[in-house]
């Protein structure tokens, strides 16, 4: 197939009372991208603990924004306890599927190529735990499974979505996929927009019985990883997409209503899909460039700072901070240096008598 004629490539000539922003939008994002990439401002250490965040706000947004009733320290906990084998509810059950292929994405995404098996595995991987999913994951849909928006009292009001038959979906999902390994291959558009695009599509194409919105966050992640925008693993954009859910549904659903017709326009969803980036990228500079000392640390660093400030006006010795954070000596020594070195700390005294506190002048936090 001359991939450039294809219908789902065609609808990213876009028109042009939208080009000026969707390009001053992905200059913004690609800004940030170059900046996390040239910056070693941040401890690996640091990187990790955050991603770990992520991992659970992204768990807990992705699975809320289809109706589960999990709080973020619910989350947490499951996944501290990932050696859970029997659940109490089928929330939990859903929940720590997406934990754990999201940490698999994160740590793995170089290896995972974008392909039907991948996605088909991802997809399979995060219903594992579900008993209700079993006899369909990993596999595509094989009856309808129209998306539909409800009031409170669970009326029909809307269609989002009334996506693929069945028996169309394999060739569709293939299409869909040799399209973007074509497009990102030779560069033929900006990455970010093969990605919006390719999104769309899996949406409106709703491969699966259950579980595609979460299954196409997973992949936005990993598109987005493999595309360079690193900061995806330290800031959420589930949790983004959690806080404009109204706005999410109403890009899709109008972009959904020009879906396969003669000419598309994907405008309203290209638009809300660069935001929540450009967003998430906006969150990741502040933590590059701020002055929040709370992610230039380590965790033992992190715990003493943290230590420190519960007693802010008090002065303390070396042995004071050994003793309420069971540290060794010579941790405690190296944290203190680090410490006086970002001005966060001052010393009093000479000698054994050598005492620290808070600098004035420094913000507690």
């Amino acid at each position: 197939m001359d991939w450039s004629d294809f219908r789902v490539h065609k609808r990213l000539s876009l028109k042009n009372k939208i080009i000026e922003e969707v390009y001053a939008t992905i200059a913004e994002i690609d800004g940030v991208k170059n900046s996390w990439r040239i910056t070693g401002q941040l401890l690996p250490q640091t990187i990790e603990r955050l991603t770990r965040s992520v991992i659970v706000t992204s768990t807990g947004s992705s699975n809320r924004i289809e109706g589960n009733l999990l709080s973020d320290k619910e989350v947490e906990n499951l996944y501290k306890s990932n050696r859970i084998k029997k659940f109490k509810s089928r929330d939990e059950q859903e929940v720590v599927g997406y934990l754990q292929v999201l940490e698999f994405i994160f740590n793995n995404y170089n290896d995972i190529p974008i392909s039907e098996s991948s996605i088909l595995k991802l997809h399979y991987d995060m219903l594992s735990f579900s008993e209700k999913d079993l006899h369909h994951k990993g596999q595509y849909k094989v009856g309808p499974n129209r998306v539909e928006a409800r009031d409170q009292s669970g009326n029909v009001i809307g269609i989002i979505f009334d996506p693929t038959p069945p028996y169309l979906v394999k060739k569709e999902m293939q299409e869909l996929i040799e399209w973007y390994n074509w497009g990102s291959s030779r560069k033929i558009k900006h990455p970010l927009l093969l990605i919006a695009n390719f999104i769309f599509e899996y949406l409106a194409i709703h491969p699966f019985q259950d579980g595609n919105g979460r299954t196409a966050r997973l992949v936005t992640n990993l598109m987005l990883l493999k595309s360079g925008y690193l900061f995806t693993s330290i800031v959420s954009h589930e949790r983004i997409i959690e806080a404009s859910k109204v706005d999410y549904y109403s890009s899709l659903s109008k972009t959904q209503s020009t879906w396969k017709k003669e000419e598309e326009d994907i405008s309203e969803w290209l638009l809300f899909f660069l935001s929540v980036i450009k967003k998430q990228s906006t969150m990741a500079l502040k933590i590059i460039e701020g002055d929040n000392i709370e992610y230039l640390l380590s965790e033992k660093q992190l715990d003493l700072w943290k230590w420190i400030n519960s007693n802010s006006d008090a002065e303390f010795a070396r042995k004071d901070a050994v003793k309420a954070l069971k540290f060794s000596e010579r941790t405690v020594e190296s944290i203190i240096k680090k410490l006086l070195d970002m001005k966060k700390l001052e010393r009093l005294g000479q000698g054994k008598a050598i005492r620290y506190r808070l600098k004035k002048s420094a913000p507690n936090s």
